[in-house]
């Protein structure tokens, strides 16, 4: 049968007892979704009486006067109550007809509700910077010699050429660098002014450079060499090192002394593992760094491979960025203002995608094992000295023959050394150090001058630095005058050997 409200009701029949007539009766067929209100009815109240349930256990546990929890709230509910009526006052600022539980609790809300608005709108306006610009490949550009072992060296030369260059000067960059860098912001007019010829090279599996299978700091110091043989470089010339190019400096005060006439170092970088280091040096020198550095020189020591991420994730990830993030560098007020400048990013962003051109990490973590691993020498070898004559009797017969005449050890030519006092990527105490290893080194202290200041983009600075090492500037050789009063002087030193000769020729026969 079908109700009047369209439900479908079943008849039955059913029998009373006592009672031998028949009864109708009818029951509604109930669907599964009654089945399922019916339910959810039933477990909302259940767990409503489980939670009345936990409530008063807990309060029974905790909440009682004669519980732990008890106890220590009566103890400041006293301070709390004084404390808070101090406070009392300012519920005179509130509406009267308002409860002031209530209110402070409305007021409250709207505080959090305001200072949460805030810092979103300040994280949008922080977010909201400009986009960042993608590493650009650019053409192959670069001159090249061929090596000894095949393989190819790109290089680059600034100022005067080489056949009329007084003074020559090689530079090894710097990590993350290249052949571009140089001296940055060297004027062409002061290099030909005291004329100095400026060679640059990219190093091994850097820029243009072939990669090195098995590069040491002896083959770095070897790769210098053939450049300045390569170019025609045939006096002794200077080599300049700049932060963590300065092992490369280094490598050719160990290996080539012959062919160097002096070197100059600006921040140099040492091994910050030396075991000739005190605790003080190194002390001061490793709290300088955050702790990213410190974990990238770990991992350099330890773990190298693990490298790889952390450069694909910075200066391989085919953006750009500063140097300070990409290095994990802490920086002074003036290595800011000088990194930040666009001028200096215009530069770096070029250097760095020199440098990254080959996009291969392996010649990076190269660099950075090379800077913390045994460099195969130790500064204490360059530091000028009398050799110690061996025992023997050859020994002695070659110190007879000899006369007088004693042997040194170590570099020989001068050695200066730049440090800014307020640099956090190189501390002066690395200079202090290096300082106490080579006494003979003239070390230039520079107050208020940070990493980059007085390297990057100082015309004074440079002027300073090629005056202190080369004295007046005398500009390029005058190939055609210099050369014949160079013959002329060989000329009279010959005549006048001839001339000792026949003396002493005279003398002997008159004897």
């Amino acid at each position: 049968m079908m109700g009047t409200n369209g439900v479908q009701y079943q008849y039955q029949y059913a029998s009373f007892a006592g009672n031998s007539g028949m009864a109708y009766g009818y029951r509604r067929n109930e669907s599964f979704l009654d089945h399922a209100t019916e339910f959810g009815k039933a477990m909302v109240e259940i767990s409503v009486e489980f939670g009345k349930g936990c409530r008063d256990i807990v309060w029974q546990s905790l909440g009682r006067e004669d519980t732990y929890l008890g106890r220590e709230f009566r103890r400041i509910k006293g301070p709390c109550a004084k404390f808070c009526a101090k406070l009392r006052f300012f519920n005179e600022y509130l509406p009267e007809d308002k409860d002031p539980l209530h209110a402070w609790l409305v007021i409250c809300f709207v505080s959090v509700l305001a200072l949460a608005v805030l810092c979103v709108t300040t994280e949008s306006n922080t977010s909201a910077t400009p986009l960042i610009k993608k590493v650009f490949l650019h053409p192959a550009s670069a001159d090249r010699i061929l090596l000894p072992d095949g393989r190819y060296m790109a290089y680059r030369e600034q100022g005067v050429p080489v056949d009329r260059a007084r003074f020559s000067i090689i530079a090894p960059h710097t990590f993350l660098s290249s052949r571009l860098a140089g001296i940055p912001g060297l004027k062409t007019s002061l290099l030909e002014e005291f004329g100095i010829c400026l060679l640059t090279y990219d190093l091994p599996g850097f820029g243009e450079s072939d990669p090195h299978p098995s590069r040491n700091l002896e083959s770095s110091a070897l790769d210098m060499l053939f450049l300045a043989s390569s170019v025609g470089v045939n006096d002794k010339f200077w080599v300049l090192g700049y932060s963590s190019g300065s092992l490369h400096a280094w490598a050719a005060l160990r290996y080539i002394p012959d062919r160097l006439a002096g070197a100059a170092m600006f921040a140099p970088m040492v091994n910050p593992y030396d075991s000739m280091m005190t605790k003080e040096e190194q002390r001061g020198t490793w709290e300088k760094w955050t702790r990213k550095r410190k974990l990238m020189y770990f991992l350099a020591r330890r773990f190298p491979r693990l490298l790889v991420y952390f450069y694909h994730q910075t200066f391989l990830s085919g953006k750009h960025d500063q140097i300070d993030k990409w290095l994990s560098l802490s920086v002074g007020r003036r290595d800011r203002a000088m990194i930040e400048d666009p001028i200096y990013e215009e530069f770096w962003q070029r250097d760095v995608e020199e440098s990254v051109r080959q996009g291969n990490a392996k010649p990076f973590v190269e660099e950075a094992v090379l800077q913390v691993s045994n460099w195969g020498f130790r500064l204490a070898d360059l530091k000028l000295q009398k050799k110690q004559r061996g025992r023997g009797i050859l020994n002695w017969l070659k110190s007879m023959l000899n006369g007088d005449l004693e042997e040194y050890t170590g570099f020989l030519g001068p050695i200066h050394i730049w440090q800014g006092m307020d640099d956090r990527v190189v501390p002066p105490l690395m200079t202090d150090f290096v300082h106490r290893i080579l006494p003979g080194a003239a070390v230039h202290k520079l107050p208020y001058e940070g990493h980059f200041t007085y390297f990057y983009f100082c015309d004074e600075c440079h002027r300073q630095i090629f005056t202190t090492l080369f004295g007046t500037p005398k500009g390029p050789l005058n190939n055609t005058i210099e050369t014949i009063e160079a013959d002329q002087t060989l000329i009279e030193v010959d005549r006048e050997e001839e001339e000792e000769e026949e003396v002493n020729l005279v003398d002997s026969t008159i004897d």
